[in-house]
Order: C-alpha cells, then sequence, then structure tokens
C-alpha cells in the first residue's frame, strides 16, 4: 500500500466527504429495505454529477455480472451499479476526481483506489488518477473488498489513468 504524498485536498472539500457518507447510509438503507423486500430487484440510487460523461459510459458497459460471488443488481441511476442480497456493492462513476489526499492508496488490478475506512466495516473507496472518479462502497462483513475491487478493474480500467498513487 501506498499513499499520494501530499496532503488532503479535492475540489468540493466537506461536500464530498459528505456525500462519501450519504453513500454509506444510502447503502445500509439499501440494505435493510432489501431485506424487507427481497423481491424488489431495483436498488434505488442517485446518479452523480458527471455520470452522463462517456467515460462513466464505457465503464458501465464494462460492469461485470457479478463481484465476489454476488449478483448484478438492477438499479435506477445512470452510470451505477449494484451486486448482492441486500446490496452489498454499490459503485458510482461521475464522482469528482481527488486531486490530492493523504488516505492510503492501494493498487487493485492496475486501478488505484484511496481507501475511506471511517465506518467500517462498510468501506469507501473513491479511484484515484482517473477523471471522472468512481466510488465504490462496499459491506465488508458480507463481500471481500479486495475481491470487489479486483472484480471491478476491467470496467474502471476503462476510464484512461492520469496519475498514478507515489
Amino acid at each position: 500500500m501506498t499513499a499520494p504524498s501530499q496532503p488532503v485536498a479535492d475540489r468540493h472539500g466537506a461536500g464530498r466527504r459528505a456525500a462519501g457518507h450519504r453513500t454509506i447510509a444510502a447503502l445500509l438503507a439499501v440494505s435493510a429495505g432489501a431485506g424487507l423486500a427481497a423481491c424488489a430487484p431495483t436498488v434505488s440510487l442517485q446518479p452523480a454529477e458527471d455520470a452522463a460523461s462517456p467515460a462513466c459510459a464505457a465503464m458501465s458497459a464494462r460492469l461485470p455480472g457479478a463481484v465476489a460471488g454476488a449478483g448484478r443488481r438492477s438499479t435506477n441511476a445512470q452510470a451505477t451499479g449494484a451486486w448482492g442480497t441486500p446490496a452489498s456493492a454499490i459503485i458510482t462513476c461521475g464522482v469528482s476526481a481527488p486531486l490530492v489526499s493523504s488516505q492510503t492508496c492501494i493498487t487493485v488490478g492496475d486501478v488505484d483506489w484511496l481507501v475511506d475506512d471511517s465506518s467500517a466495516p462498510t468501506y469507501r473507496f473513491t479511484s484515484y488518477g482517473r477523471d471522472p472518479a468512481v466510488q465504490l462502497v462496499v459491506d465488508g462483513d458480507a463481500v471481500n473488498g479486495n475481491t470487489v475491487l479486483n472484480d471491478l478493474a476491467d470496467a474502471v480500467g476503462a476510464i484512461p489513468a492520469t496519475r498514478r498513487c507515489t
């Protein structure tokens, strides 16, 4: 694991962190709701600001049918994906690309990810060095985060890398 060498800074500051916490809350709400209505196949999500970008379309077209053994679910938002019942991995393309960060940065399948473990066992991974960025929220109690990252590397790799973790 390596971390970028510069301090935390991004285009949206605390707003981005708040959005990440809303995503985590949405994952937990979706998980709870899915337990009550297991027959509801669609996961309700909000698209990210740049979800309509061609890069997100390329990523979306490559999303796999399963990650870490969890089957793909339908979503109602552009450039998103969900896996598991209840949803245990949710991906959103089109989030603001972090410029630099002091968060731990890991590389899985040639994709760099910033790791936010502040809500463990729910983890938020944000792609680093790709614009638009991709955010992945994983319920670590249900699926292995590293396996999910590996299974999504080809899809996220469709967005060209412009920077790498150092």
